[in-house]
């Protein structure tokens, strides 16, 4: 398995410190850039130092939610190569298919025991680890 660059959008500290629980809890050390919002998400990606493999993001946040920053991001001629995983607690079917439209990689429930929590991100980074992932 490679080393990931990930960027976790997530505007609950709570979430945040739970991802990368799991996270340290794994063998490789991979790294995670935040973000709280869509918009901060946005500025960072401006970066092109901070060209992320996977991006991991809630729908429900502050300023700009998932499904804005989704629309924006696959529709930048280099961005929306990049893999958008939602690790949401919405199962709004409505939400689903929209993000499915607009091109994400996943669709991932928080549920609601931690041990479960730990093996849906557990698979989550081993599946992208192993896979080919374009990079600039």
């Amino acid at each position: 398995m490679k080393q990931l660059k990930i960027l976790l959008i997530e505007d609950d500290s709570i979430e945040v410190m739970k991802f990368n629980r799991v996270l340290t809890n794994l063998v490789l050390q991979h790294e995670i850039i935040e973000a709280n919002n869509g918009e901060e998400a946005l500025e960072l990606l401006n970066d092109k130092n901070v060209q992320p493999d996977i991006i991991v993001l809630d729908l429900n946040m502050p300023k700009l939610n998932g499904i804005e920053f989704l629309s924006i991001l696959k529709s930048d001629a280099v961005l929306k190569y990049i893999p958008a995983i939602i690790l949401t607690t919405s199962n709004n079917h409505k939400d689903m298919l929209e993000c499915y439209k607009i091109g994400i990689a996943g669709y991932i429930l928080k549920p609601l025991k931690y041990e479960d929590y730990i093996n849906r991100i557990q698979k989550l980074i081993e599946y992208w680890s192993c896979n080919e992932l374009i990079s600039e």
